[in-house]
């Protein structure tokens, strides 16, 4: 690669919640049950195809009404390093629950890439049923179809490549079309899981996360993700864990936003 590749993460909420309703059956590992935090983040690509937005975040005032601790405006919290949401070229979407897909009309330029099976189930006839409509708006699933309409949406199958070093694998399992985002920098990796893998205990104890649409292809995103962990260098980066706080550097000029450098 001719530029340095750098890859944030932005924390902008978090939540508590039981193990039980954290972890899928979790009854069947005969443990004490107990509390466990998740943090809410976002996710930015800088590189020589300029800046992609892995993810828009949950809507603040649907953040609160869902009752999730709001730590920041998303979008703000973008500027807080250095990111203008209006110049932002490309957004990903890994999939289209409430906490990912909730600004996008924040992102007037962006062309949104997610997976062709994401975007055509939710549009399709099972998104409205209680199991998978819960961790969903309507209003944002109608944005989608808006935007799709309008030609700002790319979809793909299987793969996809938005820039040097910048790969998409659809890997499903908690969504039908869920996707990880693979950035191979000089000498070190990162994949950005979002929530293929919620945490590193999901991943590390091979428990399944209580939302899902498919639990034998979340196994098998499981997989996926430590063949390319195998990667010389590579670093998983599960979607909702507070240790990626602890695990990465501060970004020092992010204006007290929670922002730490990946790669």
């Amino acid at each position: 690669m001719t530029a340095r590749t750098e890859v944030l993460a932005v924390r902008f909420g978090r939540h508590r919640m039981r193990r039980s309703a954290y972890f899928l059956h979790y009854e069947g590992y005969g443990e004490p049950d107990d509390d466990i935090d998740l943090d809410y983040s976002l996710w930015v690509v800088r590189g020589p195809s300029g800046t992609v937005v892995v993810d828009t975040g949950f809507a603040p005032e649907v953040g609160a009404r869902r009752g999730r601790e709001v730590l920041a405006d998303p979008v703000e919290a973008l500027a807080a390093a250095g990111i203008d949401a209006s110049s932002v070229g490309t957004v990903v979407v890994t999939h289209a629950h409430y906490d990912h897909i909730g600004n996008l009309d924040r992102f007037p330029s962006a062309e949104i890439v997610m997976a062709r099976r994401e975007y055509e189930f939710w549009q399709g006839p099972f998104a409205s049923r209680p199991h998978f409509a819960q961790p969903t708006e309507a209003t944002e699933i109608g944005r989608l179809a808006t935007l799709r309409a309008e030609g700002r949406v790319t979809l793909f199958d299987g793969g996809h490549r938005i820039g040097p070093g910048v790969e998409l694998v659809e890997l499903g399992g908690h969504t039908p079309g869920q996707l990880v985002v693979v950035v191979e920098g000089e000498d070190a990796g990162a994949v950005l899981a979002s929530d293929a893998i919620h945490s590193y205990e999901e991943y590390e104890r091979d428990r399944p996360f209580g939302i899902v649409g498919d639990v034998a292809a979340m196994y098998a995103a499981f997989d996926r993700i430590r063949e390319i962990e195998q990667r010389p260098g590579t670093q998983v980066v599960p979607g909702h864990d507070p240790a990626v706080l602890e695990r990465f550097e501060v970004l020092p000029d992010a204006a007290g936003a929670a922002v730490r450098r990946v790669l």
